[in-house]
């Protein structure tokens, strides 16, 4: 109970983080990556939220932990509601309602292997290229389409490399704790490193010319899927109660996605991209 709590704790400091960072990254990018202070205000929210994830990784599932990452735009809402000056209606808190809910019963019903989780070498290596192959696919994509789906699709990869990151790096820690340094895979640390990197970047691109919600949505629901999936896949994480344990975490992961959708939507306060974006320019 006491690896939850930590996992949970951080996990939510590492959102809180995410969500300052998203909205530097949308005034930088508005801004056409100009100004230093915008820049270093993203890069040190960008990397606390890192490191209380990694942190987070280390007592906590990949799924309870990725799941938690939703919780971004929890905070982000209220950090939107503020610049744009509106007030926080019905249904933005029954988004936030059905996101927590669902956050809840994944929670409630995930439970560790028992088994160390570390990725082997080959497993490890295979992972990183199938991982960098679908990123290259998805950013390449991006460049012959509109504003709107290059921005889902910018983010899209965004939230793969940070998904499969996570997964990497719970690796790389558990080994770390199980037996220091000398049992780290410095390849699969590289590949945190270069996953993460260009996660932000890719994340940074997706904000020019698309506000904040439909990247902040794609990332918030792309990362914790793909890391789930990994975690069951290479961890072998599993839910309690067997198929009804199963069925009800899908349930649970319509209802998170639900709410996250709403709640990226209220993050420009429910107005139209272009709205928000004169919101942006007259508070900057």
């Amino acid at each position: 109970m006491g690896s939850l709590v930590w996992a949970v704790a951080l996990s939510v400091l590492s959102a809180a983080s995410y969500a300052g960072a998203a909205v530097a990254q949308e005034r930088l990018a508005k801004h056409r990556q100009r100004g230093v202070g915008r820049w270093v205000v993203a890069l040190l929210l960008t990397g606390s939220g890192v490191a209380l994830h990694v942190l987070a990784l280390n007592f906590g599932t990949v799924a309870v932990v990725q799941a938690l990452g939703t919780l971004t735009l929890l905070f982000a809402l209220p950090i939107s509601v503020l610049r744009y000056r509106t007030r926080i209606d019905v249904p933005a808190w029954i988004d936030a309602g059905l996101t927590v809910a669902g956050l809840a019963l994944i929670m409630s019903l995930s439970v560790e292997s028992g088994e160390p989780s570390v990725l082997p070498a080959a497993a490890g290596r295979n992972l990183a290229l199938v991982t960098l192959g679908a990123v290259v696919l998805l950013a390449a994509a991006a460049w012959r389409v509109g504003s709107r789906l290059r921005a889902v699709l910018l983010a899209g990869a965004a939230g793969v490399a940070f998904g499969i990151s996570s997964v990497l790096s719970k690796s790389v820690m558990t080994a770390f704790t199980g037996g220091g340094t000398a049992a780290v895979s410095l390849s699969q640390a590289g590949m945190v490193v270069l996953l993460s990197a260009g996660g932000y970047l890719l994340g940074q691109l997706s904000y020019r010319g698309a506000g904040l919600a439909t990247p902040l949505a794609t990332v918030s629901v792309t990362n914790p899927m793909v890391a789930g999936i990994a975690g069951v896949v290479f961890f072998e994480e599993s839910v309690r109660f067997g198929q009804v344990g199963q069925i009800a975490v899908g349930v649970a992961a319509v209802v998170m996605t639900l709410g996250v959708i709403g709640l990226s939507r209220r993050t420009t306060g429910g107005g139209s991209p272009s709205q928000a974006d004169d919101a942006v320019s007259a508070t900057a």
